[in-house]
């Protein structure tokens, strides 16, 4: 195949994933639909040891499971997660099609549109990869719709043709980081998710409807603070070891006050925050999800409001053409003076 066509297939995977995906939004849509006016007698209290009911950690209750099982809502809500794999494997080939696309094949991570559907994709594998687990698929509904949703402002607004990498990012640091960076980015943003469904929780008082059949309290604050603590080490990794690592053999130097470097290390001061307040302070509950969506408020300023409000960024993946033609320049050498 040629480039012309890998990025005309990779265009037509992205059509394709999102028009699956809505149609799995529409799948959760009557599932959760047909339950509206059931209401949900009881919640049983799910003790999670170690090794021991983990499984169950996200678990509605027993009578949420049977009203679950009846036959209408039960074949719309298997539909919807099969459709949404269905949309995954489709986000998948968009995006190896997208790096197949450049001559030479690189990662595609060379902008900001590309980078933005690798996010949205570990954001749906990460839940698909752990809904079985801790039985999540009370949240297909929302992490579809923010996937959805992702997708076409990144199609949108994002989207740039595919073009070779510029020589700053022509390193195999540039795998090791961005890697490390999304995979930690789906991770917060599901532990950004649950928290903010632990506050609407919270207020709510009805018996009836979505919020009434999400898991008890506790563990949408433990699915939380699961998610929050394998994200945070991977982005310590990516913003503390590999990315300086990378802006050294780039830039030739370690810290530049680059605004995507300071943005970034004020989101692992925020996480590292929430992390210690719970460790030592015994913070759960409100405080506790309350900090997390401030973490993730940085986390998504420093990958989208520093682009529009910021233009002195080095960054060429996160800040497309105009950026990667500054990059150019910064690392271009002087001219020589002759006489």
């Amino acid at each position: 195949m040629t480039d012309l066509q890998w990025e005309t297939l990779s265009n037509q995977a992205v059509a394709a994933a999102g028009v699956v995906y809505f149609l799995a939004l529409l799948a959760y849509a009557v599932q959760w639909a047909a339950l509206r006016d059931v209401p949900v007698r009881r919640q049983a209290q799910v003790a999670v040891g170690a090794g021991g009911a983990a499984d169950e950690v996200g678990a509605p209750s027993p009578d949420a499971i049977d009203d679950l099982s009846s036959e209408r809502p039960e074949m719309f809500g298997r539909l919807g997660l099969l459709l949404t794999g269905i949309a995954a494997l489709a986000h998948l080939v968009a995006l190896v099609g997208r790096g197949a696309a450049a001559d030479p094949n690189r990662v595609p991570w060379g902008n900001m549109y590309e980078f933005t559907l690798s996010g949205t994709f570990v954001v749906v594998a990460l839940f698909l990869a752990t809904t079985g687990r801790w039985r999540l698929s009370w949240l297909g509904p929302i992490v579809v719709g923010f996937t959805l949703c992702v997708m076409l402002a990144d199609v949108l607004w994002l989207y740039e043709p595919v073009a070779p990498l510029t020589e700053a990012l022509e390193s195999y640091w540039l795998v090791i980081h961005v890697v490390a960076a999304v995979i930690a980015t789906g991770a917060f943003t599901l532990g950004g998710i649950t928290s903010a469904l632990y506050l609407l929780k919270a207020r709510s008082t009805k018996q009836t409807g979505y919020l009434a059949r999400l898991p008890e309290l506790a563990a949408l604050d433990r699915i939380s603070y699961r998610m929050h603590a394998f994200g945070f080490p991977v982005w310590t990794f990516g913003v503390l070891i590999s990315g300086p690592i990378w802006a050294h053999q780039a830039w030739s130097s370690y810290w530049n006050w680059d605004p995507k470097e300071v943005w970034a290390f004020i989101t692992w001061v925020v996480y590292a925050a929430y992390l210690h307040a719970r460790a030592t302070a015994g913070w759960r509950g409100r405080n506790a999800a309350i900090l997390a969506l401030v973490g993730v408020a940085t986390l998504w300023f420093n990958f989208i409001g520093i682009n529009f409000f910021s233009t002195s960024s080095q960054h060429s993946y996160a800040n497309g053409a105009e950026a990667e033609r500054s990059v150019v320049l910064r690392v271009a050498p002087a001219p020589v003076e002759t006489p």
